[in-house]
């Protein structure tokens, strides 16, 4: 599929039906060339992060990548998006809460143990927030993601481009599996998360990520298990 094959005047249904007969280096290429507005990656730095901070900064390597910083990161996490930004040139723009940790913690606890509410109230706070925030600056009218269906149940129907809100939102890996995942990050020569090798398949907060023995199930490895998604990816398109 060439970048001409597709025009905003193609409802999103049509559009996914032409995207699913590409490749992902083809969506993203259509999506440089045809989705309208600033077009940002957004990126936890993860276990497999670098196949997307790749596949799209190797096409236009100005693209923001933003990175939300709730100040629970990894200390691995930090230098894992030190080592990527260098070796990649990310263009980085970090966004985080309007309230540091500390203040949080002092003001509210430790919100992440207290129950669902309290952990809807810190996601909220310090990741649903910031993101919006992030959109807002920057005027994004399309989002690059790395979701894929196979990495839970909760993403196993996304499509490769939605639309809400007037903003779109590509998810040019949504029909990998780990093994294409793999095979990308060999031919490129481009590393895992440091934490993949202790056993971490999804890493987020270092107080509610577990590893996959730890936890049981993929599902689990996040927030204890009460849920797994943070938040983040209900944001409207």
């Amino acid at each position: 599929m060439s970048a001409v094959e597709l025009d905003l005047d193609l409802c999103v249904e049509d559009a996914n039906r032409l995207l699913a007969d590409s490749d992902a280096e083809a969506r993203v290429d259509w999506a440089f060339a045809t989705l309208p507005g600033t077009q940002v990656l957004t990126s936890s730095f993860g276990a497999q992060a670098a196949v997307m901070l790749h596949l799209v900064s190797a096409r236009r390597p100005e693209t923001p990548v933003v990175l939300i910083d709730t100040g629970y990161l990894f200390p691995e996490t930090y230098r894992f998006v030190d080592e990527l930004t260098a070796r990649l040139h990310l263009n980085l723009r970090v966004y985080a809460p309007r309230e540091s940790a500390a203040w949080q913690e002092a003001r509210y606890g430790r919100q992440w143990e207290q129950g669902p509410a309290g952990l809807e109230a810190y996601l909220e706070r310090n990741k649903v927030e910031p993101l919006r925030r992030a959109f807002t600056e920057l005027r994004v009218g399309t989002w690059f993601s790395g979701l894929r269906r196979v990495q839970s149940r909760s993403r196993a129907e996304i499509p490769y481009l939605e639309r809400r809100d007037g903003r779109y939102k590509l998810s040019p890996l949504a029909d990998w599996t780990d093994r294409d995942v793999g095979a990308y990050l060999k031919r490129h020569a481009l590393p895992y998360h440091p934490l993949w090798e202790r056993g971490y398949v999804s890493i987020g907060d270092w107080h509610s990520t577990r590893t996959l023995e730890e936890a049981g199930s993929e599902e689990a490895t996040r927030f204890g298990g009460i849920k797994r998604e943070c938040g983040i990816h209900g944001l409207p398109g």
